[in-house]
């Protein structure tokens, strides 16, 4: 009979190698090597220093790794925060996550892949994305962003997918996602208190004098945006103290920080997410209606919308920056009605405004649509199938939730899987008016949703109950008198060694 050790997986290594054998050989060659990259890089002497040290830790608890990666490559937390930016944190955690990733599933087989109709419409999109980019308008600009940007996100999404296994590493993501956003929101509130880094008066942004992703508002809005649905839902569940706390003070400061943005697309995504909330608060949808109604006009006022430079109350009739976007649709629409099986290239619609919009302005502009952005530059089988996606995701995101909460799951799951549906929900309105196609948010979403609806369908098959443990037989009775010249009756599973018969 097989013990319990032997029915764990077999790592199959070439002969006179092993696993800790490989470790070790990994470790030497990075040493190896760090004199050199000490002597090009002064100032990362400290940090490659304890590097090996980071990914011994990293080895055990990859999660961790992934989830830093995502934190400074989404939030742009080394810009917020620009000190940080000569430890070159992103580089320094690409290549160590891959190695984690390839160390725990390809060796130690530690995490088991799964798939699922929401990861099959992903690797339909982002293998039409790829297959486009020769045939781009202009491949270089296509290359360049899949390469620098896309590939790291397709690698994070399954990663993240098959990372999340327990509940814990559900309530961490959680809490990174959260801690990440209330960071960038205090230096969005500060920045706006102090009037530095403001666009048209009155727009507050980070990190434009060194060319931040976070330097536009509407950007800076979506990054704010996305870890909302994650603080919502840690305030107002069952989830402990300092969840509660944590996710209150969150979406405070997230809220607060979006409407120094002035981002009409942010506001509207902050009413989706609490909407999709009070649904599971607030039965009478009339009352939930006006409520989400009357807090809309209060986030307006709240924000100045009618005082912004374009867009504001000064403007008669449609204004400036709403016509912007109606001419960026209709360029999008003409460039998929062009170039209708792939579109003009992943990254290509800035560059091609010009020949296809109705009215130029003198420089080109930005789509400022999720939808469009896709069309425009994936065509329409890609336009397609990224609406699939997303519609897969949220059913799978809405399917877990119930399941969890019917199974009573452990709330850091219930969480994070009713997260992602309220977060679809903020991703398709807020979405409609801001750029996120080929950015992180939605493929967190789907990553986190898949994560949640594999630890349903194995939560409520039993696989994740706990082993009972093995009971120890106690029999109270005193054995029988011996008589003379008999022996004491043996159970059946005594195996005494008698004299004669060996051991």
């Amino acid at each position: 009979m097989r013990s319990v050790h032997d029915l764990r997986p077999r790592v199959h290594l070439p002969d006179g190698l092993s696993a800790r054998g490989l470790a070790v050989g990994l470790g030497l060659a990075f040493v190896s090597v760090l004199p050199t990259l000490a002597i090009s890089h002064p100032a990362l002497v400290l940090p490659l220093a304890a590097a090996p040290l980071g990914l011994i830790i990293m080895m055990r608890i990859p999660v961790w790794l992934v989830l830093g990666f995502v934190a400074f490559t989404f939030f742009r937390l080394h810009e917020a925060f620009p000190f940080l930016l000569p430890f070159r944190i992103p580089q320094l955690l690409a290549l160590p996550t891959l190695l984690v990733l390839v160390w725990h599933i390809g060796v130690m087989k530690k995490i088991r892949p799964f798939w699922g109709g929401q990861l099959t419409a992903f690797a339909i999109f982002f293998a039409l994305v790829t297959i486009g980019l020769p045939f781009a308008s202009n491949p270089g600009i296509a290359i360049a962003y899949w390469s620098g940007a896309y590939v790291k996100i397709a690698i994070m999404t399954i990663s993240i997918a098959w990372l999340l296994r327990n509940p814990s590493d559900f309530q961490l993501a959680a809490r990174v996602i959260v801690v990440s956003g209330v960071a960038v929101s205090i230096v969005a509130i500060s920045n706006k208190l102090a009037g530095i880094g403001l666009v048209e008066g009155s727009r507050v942004t980070i990190g434009r004098e060194i060319g931040s992703v976070l330097g536009d508002p509407n950007d800076l809005s979506l990054v704010l945006t996305f870890p909302l649905s994650f603080a919502v839902s840690m305030a107002t569940a069952r989830g402990g103290w300092v969840n509660r706390i944590l996710g209150g003070l969150g979406s405070a400061l997230i809220i607060w920080a979006v409407i120094c943005t002035q981002s009409r697309g942010g506001l509207l995504g902050i009413v989706a997410v609490f909407g999709v909330t009070g649904l599971r608060i607030i039965r009478s949808k009339v009352v939930l209606g006006g409520i989400g109604g009357l807090g809309l006009l209060v986030l307006f006022a709240a924000a100045g919308i009618s005082d912004r430079s374009s867009g504001g109350a000064a403007e008669d009739g449609i204004d400036e920056s709403a016509m912007g976007r109606i001419w960026a649709w209709t360029a999008a629409f003409n460039m998929s009605m062009a170039r209708p099986l792939n579109g003009v290239g992943l990254d290509n619609f800035i560059p091609n405004f010009w020949l296809y919009t109705p009215h130029w302005t003198g420089f080109n502009k930005a789509v400022h649509s999720t939808w469009f952005g896709v069309l425009a530059e994936t065509g329409w089988p890609g336009f397609f199938t990224f609406v699939a996606m997303i519609i897969a995701t949220a059913r799978v995101a809405f399917r877990a939730s119930r399941i969890l909460r019917r199974e009573n799951a452990p709330m850091p799951v219930q969480v994070a899987a009713f997260s992602v549906t309220s977060g679809i929900a903020g991703f398709c309105v807020s979405g409609t008016f801001l750029t996120q196609g080929f950015t992180w948010p939605v493929y967190i979403l789907l990553a986190i949703a898949s994560a949640a609806s594999h630890f349903a369908k194995t939560f409520a098959d039993g696989e994740e109950q706990p082993a009972p443990k093995p009971q120890i037989r106690i029999v109270n009775r005193l054995p029988e008198p011996v008589s003379a010249g008999t022996l004491p009756a043996r159970h059946p599973e005594d195996r005494a060694t008698e004299p004669g018969k060996g051991s």
